[in-house]
């Protein structure tokens, strides 16, 4: 039996043809520009590395390489990244053995982030603070966004035709591409993130009365001709934030706490996993793990107190 010559190519071509045959025109641009981002670090830490000398020691060093500059969460971004490549890599026997597996992942100490989500009270607080006039403003995308859990993007491509008041709900079909210099419609992030987003009814006959005239294919909150950026909204609740005396937190944190107040009041896992547009709930359950096991705790007390009145 002849024994298989496996791939003798730069680890860092072979990775750019894997982008080029498997990513291209299968994934959105935001997360092609990702793979791209990864593998100019691959040629800069690793360029002379070669397919046939890939294994779990020359692997772990690559990963320990990219950490000395990385916190730990985007050397996992990194790492999962080359992973895809090599599974397929080694499926195409390209490759002896996956070189991944059991992979150590290291990087510095992050540095203090932002809270994530505010608590209720602090929600009430900023949201009492808004100043909602007779106009469309960012003060209600704020609003908007604190009350359904959309995505930054998903909420600037709201139209008038997306709201539907019989039903009460906001239809999420698409999302605007506000990182080009002129903003388009995109899909959205995944199959899954087109949803109905049920809303309550003072808020829908709020924006009932505010969207009357606008373009029914148009965005309510994008100006014709002019580029929207999510710095803004972000240094404003920065501003409202710090006025307040609560956590400073972005936009995608008001997403953060709609879910987080969800889990807290009891909603389900699948049911919020379904209102935020996510895939599977494994992506729910691991962004929210640490309410998951609090709620868990308290549960556990009320078993334990359900089984003492049984005695």
């Amino acid at each position: 039996m002849s024994r298989k010559h496996y791939s003798t190519k730069l680890f860092y071509k072979y990775y750019l043809s894997w982008i080029k045959l498997y990513k291209e025109g299968a994934v959105r641009q935001v997360t092609l520009d990702k793979y791209y981002l990864t593998y100019r670090k691959l040629r800069k830490l690793a360029p002379n590395l070669h397919m046939n000398e890939l294994d779990r020691q020359s692997y772990q060093k690559l990963l320990n390489d990219y950490s000395i500059n990385h916190e730990k969460q985007t050397t996992l971004d990194f790492h999962h990244h080359l992973k895809a490549a090599i599974i397929d890599a080694v499926d195409e026997d390209e490759l002896a053995h996956d070189p991944t597996r059991r992979a150590i992942i290291k990087g510095r100490i992050p540095k203090d982030k932002k809270s994530k989500f505010l608590n209720l009270a602090e929600l009430r607080l900023l949201l009492g603070h808004l100043d909602l006039g007779s106009e469309l403003n960012w003060d209600w995308f704020i609003l908007l966004v604190a009350k359904t859990g959309l995505r930054f993007a998903e909420a600037l491509a709201l139209t008038p035709q997306d709201f539907d008041f019989e039903k009460q709900v906001i239809i999420v079909n698409k999302s605007w591409d506000y990182k080009e210099s002129v903003g388009h419609f995109q899909a959205t992030k995944n199959e899954s993130s087109n949803r109905s987003v049920m809303v309550d009814w003072q808020l829908m006959s709020q924006l009932k009365v505010l969207i009357q005239g606008k373009e029914d294919d148009w965005p309510i909150f994008v100006p014709h001709n002019k580029r929207v950026f999510n710095s803004t909204i972000n240094s404003l609740l920065e501003k409202y934030c710090y006025k307040l005396d609560i956590p400073t937190i972005s936009i995608h944190g008001l997403r953060h706490t709609h879910a987080s107040l969800l889990l807290y009041e009891g909603v389900s896992i699948a049911s919020v996993a379904k209102r935020l547009g996510h895939a599977n709930t494994t992506t729910t359950q691991e962004t929210y793990l640490h309410i998951i096991e609090e709620l868990e705790n308290k549960d556990n007390d009320k078993v334990l107190h359900h089984l003492s009145q049984l005695n």
